[in-house]
């Protein structure tokens, strides 16, 4: 099988376990485990969407019926971090977080 006839299984997959769980739900109520195991295939459904967009030469999954499409844009290129070190200048009004100052001592 090929990357995407992948992706497209295991979101056929999802449809069918959000499907059975919105059921569960409407038997067994609104109680604490259910709304986790609602928690848990929400989060699968997003990351399957994540999967799809990170895919190598794949377009973004339409958002399944009655859900909202990504909110966010797509992550931007990494920018490069040189590995010269910063101006000290910079720091000379604070102090080193979490340390505490250098006149002081830790308890």
């Amino acid at each position: 099988m090929s990357l995407h006839d992948d992706l497209t299984s295991v979101q056929r997959s999802l449809d069918d376990l959000l499907r059975c769980v919105g059921r569960l739900e409407q038997q067994l109520g609104g109680g604490l485990e259910m709304r986790r195991v609602r928690t848990d295939a929400d989060h699968l459904r997003e990351s399957v969407a994540l999967l799809r967009e990170a895919a190598p030469g794949s377009r973004p999954a339409p958002p399944a019926a009655g859900q909202a499409g990504p909110a966010a844009p797509r992550r931007a290129d990494l920018v490069p971090i040189p590995d010269t070190p910063y101006d000290s200048s910079l720091w000379t009004d604070s102090d080193d977080e979490g340390l505490g100052a250098h006149h002081r001592h830790a308890p």
